[in-house]
């Protein structure tokens, strides 16, 4: 099946914003990219404003939506935080869950994004056993995001420790399989579909030892996928990690073989030189959550030394705290700013860069994230009719919509060339009412 699209503007990545752009879909993938067409033709759909690759959201946390206006005001710390998401994460069962997944997925697309790497960790019921499938509850993401209209890497977790040392907690034990042996046993049985692409993920070192990280950094190089791992979000995690093993989060990483072009370090907000030095030696990215690590006070990221050194940047929206990619991918910039007195430390294509094709690559989905010819059609428009951007689509749009734009001013979202959203309304479900009733009904069970 073929289709056309006509974009007022698009951003061709490195041949800048165009206009006038016809782009021709077939099959799921961008066939044909023609700027300079001046008038819609008759049998494309007219795309007002600019058309951007489709966001790549690089890590996430579905179920955490359900803190959004829970947590916020709360004093403490991370680890404070984290008690309340225990609460939540010790009763979720799979219908409820998957309910939450959906209606997350379905706003992430109404915000832009058009892919996810949602870091799976929920694995057995509220006594940490088994289902009667052992990937009930990876199942169930795989079936929300379909729901959703959104692309999926499925990141299944290996988390066996409570912390450093530790045996697992009451809630924690839902997130193990004992051993790496048996998450594998676990985690092989899933499998790819047309819309879902399977990866591994080490949920963090105080969580898995180094032996066991060895074992799954592996098995994913075995199987060639992408692997994540929370790294070094937290001073207190550093320290821990120095007194256990004697070296950085991304030592005892790197040391267990777990750094390739594949792996993604996630959040890296306290990496020193050395620990930078190691991720670019290896050709790795780093995922930044600047929205998550500003709510729950983590800190910010050297992201300019990390792109400067040759460390690929990408986003996520990790705890749902916003769903915005546009908020996400300005924020890497202006912490920045905040932090070196210094504007300019990445270009609006630099950052867009991050967040679309970066962050694809670092899912495993290596053909998206660019409006070019055999790329996946998966395509973002921003209208420039809100007060935001009223005006702004002369000189500089680009500029204006990474600093300027919201999740709001998304009018059109295709996925694989399938329209998801239209004129600002998702095509399959009521996001405003999904959002309120799985939420509600989650929370109900923490009561």
């Amino acid at each position: 099946m073929t289709e056309t699209y006509w974009c007022e503007h698009a951003w061709l990545g490195g041949e800048g914003v165009a206009t006038g752009v016809l782009l021709t879909v077939a099959d799921g993938v961008i066939a044909a990219v023609e700027p300079g067409a001046d008038a819609s033709p008759r049998e494309a759909t007219r795309l007002g404003g600019l058309t951007l690759p489709g966001f790549a959201n690089t890590h996430s946390h579905s179920f955490h939506r359900a803190l959004r206006g829970r947590t916020h005001s709360d004093g403490g710390t991370f680890w404070s935080w984290r008690e309340r998401m225990y609460e939540l994460a010790a009763v979720l069962d799979p219908d409820p869950f998957e309910a939450l997944a959906a209606a997350t997925f379905a706003e992430m697309v109404l915000a832009g994004y058009t892919v996810v790497g949602e870091f799976h960790y929920l694995h057995h019921d509220r006594h940490g056993v088994s289902y009667a499938d052992p990937n009930e509850l990876g199942h169930r993401v795989v079936a929300a995001a379909r729901q959703a209209g959104i692309r999926l890497t499925l990141l299944d977790t290996c988390y066996l420790r409570g912390g450093f040392g530790t045996e697992p907690n009451s809630v924690q034990r839902r997130f193990s399989d004992g051993n790496a042996s048996r998450w594998i046993n676990r985690a092989g049985d899933l499998v790819d579909t047309p819309t879902c692409r399977v990866g591994a993920a080490i949920h963090s070192v105080r969580a898995v030892d180094p032996e066991s990280i060895r074992t799954v950094a592996t098995w994913a190089a075995d199987r060639d996928l992408p692997i994540h791992a929370h790294v070094s979000e937290q001073p207190r995690e550093n320290a821990d990690c120095l007194a256990a093993y004697g070296a950085t989060p991304i030592g005892v990483l790197d040391g267990a073989g777990a750094l390739s072009e594949r792996f993604t370090a996630v959040h890296a907000t306290h990496v020193g030189d050395d620990d930078i030095a190691t991720l670019a030696s290896h050709r790795s990215c780093c995922c930044i959550c600047p929205t998550t690590e500003r709510e729950l006070a983590d800190g910010i990221g050297p992201t300019a030394r990390l792109r400067h050194a040759g460390v690929k940047l990408c986003i996520g929206s990790d705890s749902q705290a916003v769903i915005d990619p546009f908020e996400e991918t300005r924020a890497v910039e202006l912490n920045e700013r905040l932090s070196s007195l210094r504007r300019g430390n990445h270009q609006p294509d630099e950052l867009l860069t991050a967040a679309t094709s970066s962050g694809y690559a670092s899912l495993g989905w290596t053909g998206g994230g660019s409006l070019a010819v055999g790329s996946l059609a998966d395509f973002v428009t921003v209208g420039f009719d809100s007060p935001r951007l009223a005006g702004s689509d002369h000189d500089d749009p680009l500029g204006a919509a990474v600093f300027a734009g919201a999740s709001t001013d998304v009018r059109h979202v295709v996925v694989g060339g399938e329209v998801v959203v239209s004129d600002g309304v998702h095509e399959r479900v009521d996001v405003t009412a999904a959002l309120g009733e799985s939420i509600t009904a989650a929370w109900a069970a923490v009561r």
